[in-house]
């Protein structure tokens, strides 16, 4: 990775936008694999403006590294101001450009990004209160009970 590019996902990793669950989502995507780690959580929220549905906010959740965080952030605030069918055209590369271009050994971490974004955005229906929620349902809930066969995980964030 270039310097310019590490610099860009350290700033975005030790200042994410948006990051934590947004409780009156409209909608919410998950994706990823317990199994491997890598779990991503979108929640989104519209409003109207101009006559238009429009996201008003989304906000992330994540079990994955620190690329994975910085295109989350940078991505998240792209996103607002965009309808659904604008959000839905965008490719994981359209929601890591503000990074740069990443090598080709990270390109799973936008994919990460598109796919809880497509997840959330296929729905669009109204999420669960936490209350329904069954055991699992949490990102860390659903990790946890993939661990269950009592191998530990550690999650540590890179420096």
């Amino acid at each position: 990775m270039n310097d310019d590019l590490q610099s860009r996902i350290e700033e975005a990793v030790k200042n994410p936008r948006n990051l934590g669950e947004l409780k009156d989502a409209d909608a919410i995507g998950t994706i990823g694999s317990a199994d491997c780690g890598d779990m991503l959580r979108m929640w989104v929220k519209f409003k109207e403006e101009d006559g238009r549905k429009v996201i008003d906010r989304a906000t992330f959740q994540t079990f994955g590294c620190q690329t994975a965080i910085a295109v989350a952030s940078v991505a998240t605030e792209m996103l607002a101001g965009k309808t659904v069918a604008e959000a839905q055209s965008m490719s994981g590369e359209d929601l890591a450009a503000p990074l740069g271009p990443l090598p080709p050994v990270k390109i799973h971490c936008a994919q990460l990004v598109e796919g809880a974004l497509r997840s959330a955005l296929s729905g669009e229906s109204a999420p669960e209160t936490r209350a329904e929620q069954p055991v699992g349902q949490t990102l860390l809930g659903q990790l946890n009970a993939a661990q269950s066969d009592q191998r530990k995980v550690k999650i540590v964030l890179d420096s």
